[in-house]
């Protein structure tokens, strides 16, 4: 029998129009509540940085507000930009959340800038070649997470990363290329493939990679996959359609290297488009994964066996906080998931 697909959620905090930018963190502490009480598995924040189009620029923040203000769900990062920092602030902050919310506590860590490249000097004035040394920094990090010696002859070797504590953040590394997928096999890591932006070319791949390459570990003997996908379900069809809109007009943007707050269906509907635009916005449409609750039920569950994952973490961006919030309570029923905590959902109103 095939086990049931592990739900989860990943959060961007979009910022969208008519909505002063700060209002997507309150807006993202709503959903993580009602996320926990539907029942999914984790919640993951995101870290971008100088975008108009992202608030979310802190995950480890955020994880703490979250992880103090829920129950049951997993929290965490998806992911921490490792190289713009240092990996013993980093083994700090998430020894201190684990701390929080003991046995709760992910720890996404990502190579990539999540910016440009003046961004990327602005947060660390080695960026040009930090990147380089990812893999010595997660080597490092998860012995100072673990509170085991680093190498022999590190320099560092004497720090420990405080406060200590019985239980230690479940680190996974996160890609859209076989590069993280070879780091996360080396480690015995986890390893969460970022299927919404590149439309899952390169996932079967990259899972290939590290599916041969794998190096067991005393936490994870076996490899563990998951994928993060961009879903959307309604009650209808045509609603569905119709908050895809925003969606689709948002990655249109994002082709041309415009990265604004997200439109509302009414904005986005009213764009003017080439005929050369309106082709890329049905090939977007064709490939994107939005419906009624059973369709992307049906569809969710045919990528999990085509990539042989057992976790697939939900992106949700729509304008309307109501309807991101039925969405995820639509693929919970979908998918069978129990909080135990459903009494404590408002209203989807």
């Amino acid at each position: 029998m095939t086990p049931p697909i592990r739900l989860s959620v990943l959060d961007q905090s979009t910022v969208v129009t008519g909505r002063s930018p700060d209002a997507s963190i309150r807006e993202s502490l709503e959903l993580a509540r009602h996320c926990d009480a539907l029942g999914y598995s984790r919640y993951w924040l995101a870290e971008h940085h100088n975008s108009a189009s992202i608030a979310g620029t802190a995950p480890e923040v955020l994880i703490s507000a979250i992880a103090a203000t829920t129950q049951q769900i997993r929290v965490g990062s998806a992911g921490v930009m490792l190289p713009h920092y240092s990996s013993l602030k980093v083994a700090e902050q998430f020894r201190v959340l684990e701390a929080i919310a003991p046995g709760r506590i992910d720890l996404g860590l990502g190579r990539a800038p999540g910016s440009d490249g003046r961004t990327a000097y602005a947060l660390n004035p080695q960026a040009e070649t930090a990147a380089d040394h990812f893999p010595a920094q997660v080597r490092d990090l998860l012995s100072w997470l673990a509170g085991e010696p680093l190498v022999e002859g590190h320099p560092f070797r004497e720090i420990v990363a405080n406060p200590q504590g019985p239980t230690v953040p479940e680190t996974w590394i996160l890609g859209s290329s076989d590069y993280g997928a070879q780091v996360a096999a080396y480690f015995g890591l986890p390893y969460c493939f970022a299927h919404f932006i590149t439309d899952g070319r390169g996932a079967e791949q990259a899972f290939a990679v590290y599916r041969q390459t794998y190096r067991p570990s005393a936490r994870h003997p076996e490899p563990h996959t998951a994928a993060c996908v961009w879903a959307l379900a309604a009650d209808s069809e045509e609603e569905a359609a119709r908050l895809f809109t925003s969606r689709a007009i948002a990655r249109l943007n994002r082709d041309r290297g415009i990265f604004a707050p997200l439109l509302s269906p009414e904005e986005a509907a009213a764009q003017a488009l080439t005929e050369g635009e309106r082709l890329r916005v049905e090939r977007i449409r064709e490939r994107t994964i939005h419906g009624t609750a059973p369709e992307v039920g049906a569809r969710l569950r045919a990528l999990a066996t085509e990539q042989d994952v057992s976790e697939i973490a939900v992106l949700t961006t729509v304008h309307d906080p109501v309807a991101r919030r039925r969405s995820y309570t639509l693929l919970a029923e979908e998918f069978g998931l129990d909080g135990g905590l459903k009494s404590a959902l408002r209203p989807e109103s």
